[in-house]
């Protein structure tokens, strides 16, 4: 094995969704790896319903085949029992916990005419509130022990909008929301928080992607990303990436320089257009006081 291969020894992972697809996966790659992992999966359908336990005992099963430490959790992410016993299985069963990737997440696709509340509330409860609420209980643990590794998993959709995906839009786009603020929060504390924008073919993409991009877009192609995000080594925080089929890219939120004017007007702003929707230069502040200085001074200059 080659000396500068980068393992997980002597650290716990709580995965969720971790009974299919990408959270599987992860799971697999990060157990090889070293890693103590808890399998959480609610072992639902496509669209949130039903519950199952064996997903998650299928994953749990095969990583400790294999020599590595596992166990199945079958908890719902998205109530704060559900999340605080994720939680507190990693650190009954392991003594600690290290890593948080944030994967569990349903669809409900539906245009905008035709979507129901149930169908929006639905999807923001296990993508944003499950990812928040299993950070929430995480957040002690890590502070504590100045350590701590979490990955929520956006997408294309959220960062960049989707046909009849209101709700999974909206969700994904609120966890970059969530990410930046964790990581802002928890730098003190060594406590580093990304998101993924994933391409990838598994059982909630494979209706929407052409049948030959499961060869190239398997979850295997996403997970190596994950687990560097969650290594020791890595010191980024606060950023999203685009991965996909074996590229990884950084996507940023960026503010173009502007227009000003000391007397605002409806057709000032109609005559200056250009200039407002221009991109160069422009700003990419890392948290919202960076922005607000730079947009006061731009706002205030003679």
């Amino acid at each position: 094995m080659p000396d500068d291969l980068l393992r997980y020894d002597g650290r716990v992972a709580v995965v969720t969704g971790a009974g299919h697809g990408l959270g599987r996966s992860h799971a697999l790659l990060l157990a090889e790896r070293g890693a103590k992992v808890v399998v959480n999966d609610l072992g639902g359908a496509l669209d949130g319903t039903g519950a199952s336990a064996g997903p998650a005992a299928e994953v749990a099963e095969l990583i400790v085949k294999n020599g590595g430490e596992a166990v199945a959790n079958g908890d719902n992410v998205a109530t704060p029992e559900g999340a605080e016993a994720i939680v507190r299985q990693a650190v009954d069963t392991f003594g600690q916990l290290d890593i948080v990737v944030n994967n569990a997440g349903i669809l409900r696709d539906r245009s905008l005419g035709k979507i129901s509340v149930e169908d929006f509330d639905a999807v923001l409860a296990v993508h944003v509130r499950g990812s928040f609420l299993v950070t929430r209980a995480a957040y002690p643990y890590m502070k504590e022990r100045g350590y701590g590794r979490i990955v929520n998993t956006s997408s294309p959709a959220g960062l960049f909008g989707n046909f009849g995906q209101a709700n999974y839009s909206t969700a994904k786009m609120g966890l970059v929301g969530l990410t930046k603020s964790t990581a802002i929060e928890g730098a003190r504390s060594g406590i580093l928080a990304n998101a993924i924008a994933p391409i990838a073919w598994t059982r909630m993409t494979e209706s929407l992607l052409p049948p030959e991009f499961e060869a190239k877009f398997g979850p295997e192609t996403i997970s190596p990303l994950v687990a560097y995000l969650v290594h020791e080594s890595c010191a980024t925080s606060g950023e999203v990436f685009s991965v996909g089929a074996g590229r990884v890219a950084r996507v940023f939120v960026a503010e173009g320089p502007g227009w000003s004017s000391d007397d605002l007007s409806i057709e000032g702003i109609a005559a200056n257009w250009d200039q407002i929707v221009a991109e160069q230069p422009y700003l990419q502040p890392t948290e919202i006081g960076k922005q607000a200085t730079a947009s006061l001074q731009a706002m205030l200059k003679p």
